[in-house]
Formats: C-alpha cells, sequence, structure tokens
C-alpha cells in the first residue's frame, strides 16, 4: 500500500481514538464514584453536537460574529449543555437510586437516553434527518505525495488529545481530582473526611458528560453532518472502550478507545474489502480481550471491585 495512504488511514484512527477515548473516560468515571453504568452517555454526544450546531449557527448567522467566534460559542454552549444533562441526569436519575439494584439505574439511564434522542429528533426542524455542520475552522492541507490532511482536522486532532491530556491532569493533579479519587475509593469514608460526596458525584457527571458533548462537537466540525441517532453506536463503542481498558480506571479507557480505532483502522489497511464490517470485527476483537482480560487492561487498584 502507498505510504501516503497509510498514513492517511492512521490519523483517521487516530482520531477516532481521541473521540471514543473522551466517551470512554465518562463511562469510567461514573462507574468509578458510583459503581453505575450511565447508558444516556451516548446521547449526550448528540446533544453537544447540535447543542454546538445551533449556538454556532446563531453566533455566525444571526448575529454575523467572525467563524472563530461562532466556533467559540458553539464549543461554550456544547459543554456547557452537555454537562447540564450530567448534572441533572445524576441528579434526578442516578443519586436517587445509587441503592437499588444495578439493573434499575441501568433502565433509567437508557430510557433517559432515549428521551433525548427523541426530543433533538422531534424539537429539532426536520430533525429526523442528517444535519450539515459548518466549516468554522480554517481551510488549506497539509500535502506529502499522496498524503493529505486538511488544517482543520490537525486542529480538531490536537485540541482533543490536549483536552484528553487535561483531563488527565485534572484527575491526577488538583484537589477535585483526589476527592473524585477518594469518593471511588470509599465513599464513606470520603465524608468523614470533609468531601461534599453530592457535590463531588455531581461534578463528576458534569465532567464527564462534557467530555461527551465536546466529543460531538469534534464529530461534526470533522464529518461536516451530524444525526440525532449518531449517540447510539458511539455510547456502545465507547462503553466497549472503558470496558475493555478498565472500568474505574483514567487511564485504561483512553487506552481502549484507542485499541478500538486501531482495530478498525488495522481492517480497513489490511483488507479494504472487508471495511464495512470493519466495526464487527473491532467488536469481536473486544470480546476475545474480555475474555482474557476480565477486569480489563488496566485493572482498577481496588480489591472488592476485582
Amino acid at each position: 500500500m502507498d505510504i501516503g495512504i497509510l498514513a492517511q488511514q492512521l490519523f483517521n484512527g487516530l482520531m477516532l481514538g481521541v473521540i471514543y477515548a473522551m466517551i470512554a473516560v465518562g463511562f469510567s468515571l461514573f462507574f468509578g464514584v458510583l459503581d453505575v453504568i450511565k447508558f444516556s452517555h451516548g446521547d449526550v454526544v448528540t446533544v453537544g453536537a447540535f447543542s454546538s450546531l445551533g449556538a454556532a449557527g446563531i453566533a455566525g448567522g444571526l448575529v454575523a460574529l467572525p467563524p472563530v467566534l461562532a466556533l467559540a460559542s458553539g464549543i461554550a454552549a456544547a459543554v456547557a449543555i452537555g454537562a447540564l444533562a450530567g448534572v441533572i441526569i445524576g441528579r434526578v436519575l442516578v443519586l436517587p437510586l445509587r441503592h437499588a439494584p444495578g439493573v434499575n439505574v441501568l433502565l433509567a439511564t437508557l430510557m433517559a437516553g432515549t428521551v433525548l434522542r427523541e426530543a433533538i429528533r422531534l424539537g429539532v426542524p426536520n430533525g429526523g434527518n442528517p444535519k450539515p455542520f459548518p466549516a468554522l475552522l480554517p481551510g488549506g492541507a497539509i500535502k506529502a505525495g499522496s498524503f493529505s490532511v486538511g488544517i482543520d482536522s490537525v486542529m480538531i486532532l490536537a485540541a482533543g488529545l490536549l483536552l484528553v491530556l487535561g483531563t488527565h491532569l485534572l484527575i491526577t493533579r488538583t484537589r477535585f481530582g483526589l476527592a473524585i479519587r477518594a469518593v471511588a475509593q470509599d465513599g464513606e469514608v470520603a465524608r468523614l473526611s470533609g468531601i461534599d460526596f453530592h457535590a463531588v458525584v455531581l461534578g463528576t457527571f458534569a465532567l464527564g458528560s462534557a467530555l461527551a458533548a465536546f466529543a460531538g462537537c469534534m464529530l461534526g466540525l470533522y464529518y461536516r453532518e451530524i444525526n440525532f441517532n449518531m449517540g447510539v453506536l458511539l455510547g456502545i463503542i465507547g462503553f466497549a472502550s472503558a470496558v475493555v481498558g478498565g472500568l474505574g480506571s483514567m487511564l485504561g479507557p483512553i487506552i481502549g478507545g484507542f485499541l478500538f480505532a486501531g482495530v478498525q483502522t488495522l481492517v480497513v489497511v489490511a483488507l479494504p474489502i472487508s471495511s464495512a464490517y470493519k466495526d464487527v470485527i473491532a467488536f469481536a476483537v473486544i470480546i476475545i480481550l474480555i475474555a482474557i482480560f476480565p477486569t480489563g487492561l488496566i485493572a482498577e487498584r481496588r480489591s472488592e471491585r476485582v
């Protein structure tokens, strides 16, 4: 295969890996603080995508702001509304059910995701059809032989990598991150230490949901199109990435996200005729890895979880 085409596919895989990792980190954070799986998480990606589209459209169209300010408005709206959605779901559904069987939370959040998805489909004009996403980043391309990648794509990738790194530093190097890790380790001891349990939990839900919403904005900017059910498959992929990487850990879901994207890219590169089955093959690989590593590639350092 031409080296330029190979580099192009590797870039695409890296982009997908960042997006999957951002979604997977949210699943891991939620599980870490409350031992719950929030299956509305994929639909928060969709909320972020449509929020950024609406805000950028208003800022760039009605208010006639420059593209960079319209983009900033879109990102701010995606992050704010995504975080708000996470806090509401956490406060209204998850916290009241934290002592109920796990399947209750799973079912409640699954239905909440359906409500979000259908609200977008019915509330957005012609919401059942794909929506074009405006090009808000600089044009142009970086070319080297047969390799060509848009400057906007490089900027999106850099932003995603910086955000993943920033989240990792936030969890491992700040007082808020310390509080999250304390609650994840032992909620009762954390309370006795003076940590506001509910504030930390809701802050964690806001953080994980904001990451997912930003991933939705990235998807819109990269593919230039979004639709109301885009979060369904992304939620499943993010959850699978978190599980294979290690639910409850921070680094594991990031590795899992890049692993899933890497398998998809490898299928496209090695077997172009089978590219339509890249998701099937990737899930098959994940199933095998889960069978080999039941607690994930990086198991959470808590004996009661293993």
